[in-house]
């Protein structure tokens, strides 16, 4: 396993009486070579947890082993240098991710520059290399950031993350910020450059549809917890927890004819504080099946049918030996 998350807990201190459980007791295992999904509306914890993995954030409790090691709950200076060609992150925002004073081929050749075996020679061809492989000329690399449409800057992005050849790519909503018509090509390229290099994907993005077009599991976070994981065909075709069917339901159909016939399961009422996050299941003040249980008492991620696992009273309650 690459990758091994255990109960981890990330909360942000606001003042004396108020609390931020940004996310709260998650575990998830990714295996190398594999692509993990990893989705849900905002404020549901999933950038938070890829930044506490890459070190952005301090780990508050609990515990992420990378390739077994386990992981400082707070990085420094020597642990971003050491874990830089394992790890890399790619940004939601592709351009106040990138330095506007610096060229692209600076941008690039950054994560290099503590490689002293490396000649300034070497270094501009590796970044040759990579603007060809994400699909850019290499003479780009003399222009700056602001020259470059959205999508043409996260494919910057992608070959800073890439140019190291980490062996983790965590991905933080890379094509939320961009054109419909350009998200699928950036998917694309992400996919053929992780079958090409042997990478391991943690693909963050709210999209559910997107998601299972790349990810081999699909993990459904919610306020800070997991709601549903398992295999990405699975998870999709035949979602368990009402979340992951309200968020299936949610996305448009791409026919506008059936989309126009098709029932919508609409959620009511507003997600609730972080600060002060439910006792019981997180989703059930907006759950169209709550039980009075659902309020009283957390369910716990638990194994269904083929490794599937979902976080719902209504499986403890048909089955109260699971």
């Amino acid at each position: 396993m690459l990758l091994e998350i255990k109960n981890l807990k990330k909360h942000f201190t606001l003042d004396k009486q108020r609390t931020v459980h940004a996310v709260d007791g998650v575990n998830l295992n990714v295996k190398a070579g594999t692509v993990v999904g990893l989705v849900g509306e905002s404020g549901s914890g999933k950038s938070t947890l890829g930044r506490t993995i890459v070190g952005l954030e301090q780990i508050t409790s609990g515990e992420i082993r990378f390739d077994g090691e386990v992981l400082p709950s707070r990085y420094r200076a020597s642990d971003f240098r050491r874990l830089r060609s394992a790890i890399q992150m790619i940004f939601q925002d592709p351009f106040t991710s990138l330095n506007p004073r610096l060229t692209v081929g600076e941008i690039i050749a950054e994560p290099l520059g503590f490689d002293q075996q490396m000649s300034a020679n070497d270094k501009r061809e590796r970044v040759a290399e990579w603007l060809q492989r994400v699909g850019l000329r290499p003479e780009y690399m003399t222009r700056y950031p602001h020259e470059f449409s959205g999508g043409q800057r996260q494919r910057v992005g992608i070959a800073r993350a890439l140019v190291m050849e980490p062996q983790l790519l965590i991905c933080d909503e890379p094509i939320s910020a961009l054109d419909v018509s350009v998200q699928a090509q950036i998917v694309n390229l992400l996919n053929k450059l992780r079958k090409d290099l042997g990478l391991t994907l943690l693909f963050i993005a709210h999209d559910l549809p997107m998601v299972h077009h790349i990810a081999d599991r699909i993990a459904v976070m919610y306020l800070g917890s997991l709601m549903e994981l398992g295999d990405s065909s699975e998870v999709f075709n035949n979602p368990r927890h009402p979340y992951t069917r309200a968020l299936i339901e949610a996305s448009p159909q791409p026919d506008p004819r059936l989309e126009r016939k098709r029932e919508h399961l609409l959620l009511e009422g507003e997600i609730p504080s972080p600060v002060n996050p439910p006792a019981g299941c997180r989703f059930a003040e907006r759950c169209p099946e709550v039980m009075s249980r659902c309020r009283e008492q957390k369910p716990q991620l638990i194994a269904r049918d083929g490794g599937h696992q979902v976080a719902c009273h209504l499986y403890t309650t048909e089955n109260p030996s699971d």
